[in-house]
């Protein structure tokens, strides 16, 4: 007996004399981007302001890929550069950039590797936790590795996980930038491969679908026409399709609801609105799956949705396209998501039900 007990004390401390246990360091994302919606919202950017802002922060989990963080910036520049180039909403979206990401192992997250599409974004990077390993990246890579070095630097960041916004080193756990530093720490610096410009980049993670049939489609900003800027997803019908919420400066193209395809694409919003009302926190998922779980957008990490509240006035549904084929998850309020579903000639209210 007593030799068990030995033997299992022994293996229960081998993980702490051999390889070092790694946790999770995360945060609550939608904080990140509160200041600028807020900011967005005083310049009269509207629903999209809050669209913009969900893209934003959902960026930060740990399932987008290095520069998706970086893109979403871009189209919260975008957006303030239509908006007589609001100064606070370029100042929160330069912190925006800066805002360290979720680490799924303790280790420092890797840096993008492209140029920005706008100035004011050149030399920007974001800072590392400091609880995340200086030394070893996400995927064991060591500092001189494939992503251990920002885009435009030819040494390692000094101190390590410091950022333009805060050069003395890396932020406490959990914390926000945005909170600590009101500087964005811009000087001067400018993109040598990208000038000004305002057209939207969507980028997105890979599409997952509820259905068996696999997605057809491509990413195409404001694809339904309507001014708004949640992700749009074109797919053929009747396969139903989860996508990303991704951000894009809206279209002056005029929308129709009148295209052969109009009525299926109502109909698959339905379907997916009513698989939406069966999930709950705890519903098992595709990682990099988006969906809608009790109002709020929700996106899989490692198994488990992850859940971001739209704004007091807004829910989370499944909607329309209306100049191609197929749907789009958004924020949106409870009558405007009724109204695009019943133009398309689909009957039954949002999940074909008549439920409301």
């Amino acid at each position: 007996m007593q030799f068990t007990t030995l033997v299992a004390l022994a293996l229960a401390s081998a993980p702490i004399q051999g390889v070092p246990l790694r946790k999770r360091i995360s945060q609550t994302i939608s904080d990140s981007t509160t200041q600028w919606e807020r900011a967005c919202d005083a310049a009269g950017g509207g629903a999209q302001c809050n669209q913009i802002a969900v893209a934003a922060f959902s960026t930060l989990l740990a399932a987008p890929g290095p520069c998706e963080q970086q893109n979403s910036a871009d189209n919260m520049i975008d957006l303030a550069k239509t908006l007589s180039n609001n100064p606070d909403m370029i100042k929160f979206a330069q912190i925006f950039a800066q805002q360290p990401r979720n680490s799924p192992t303790s280790q420092s997250v890797p840096y993008c590797q492209s140029a920005p599409r706008n100035v004011e974004l050149g030399g920007l990077y974001q800072c590392q936790w400091q609880g995340d390993d200086p030394k070893t990246f996400v995927g064991g890579v060591v500092v001189g590795g494939s992503g251990t070095i920002p885009f435009g630097l030819s040494a390692p960041v000094s101190p390590s996980g410091s950022c333009p916004a805060n050069p003395s080193g890396p932020i406490a756990d959990g914390t926000q930038l945005v909170d600590i530093a009101q500087n964005p720490g811009v000087g001067g610096t400018s993109n040598p491969t990208s000038g000004k410009t305002s057209t939207p980049n969507i980028s997105a993670t890979p599409t997952t679908t509820i259905s068996s049939a696999p997605p057809t489609g491509t990413t195409d900003p404001d694809e339904d026409g309507d001014g708004d800027c949640e992700d749009e997803t074109t797919s053929a019908p009747p396969t139903v399709t989860l996508t990303p919420t991704a951000a894009a400066v809206p279209s002056s193209s005029p929308s129709s609801s009148s295209n052969s395809f109009s009525l299926s694409n109502g109909q698959a919003a339905q379907k997916l609105n009513a698989q939406f009302a069966t999930l709950t926190s705890t519903s098992s998922c595709t990682e990099g799956e988006n969906a809608c779980v009790n109002g709020s957008f929700a996106q899989c990490v490692s198994g488990s949705f992850v859940i971001q509240a739209c704004a007091s006035t807004l829910t989370c549904a499944a909607l329309p396209l209306v100049n191609s084929p197929g749907t789009s998850i958004t924020c949106t309020t409870p009558s405007d998501a009724l109204a695009r579903i019943a133009a398309t000639g689909a009957t039954g209210g949002l999940a074909g039900s008549g439920s409301a």
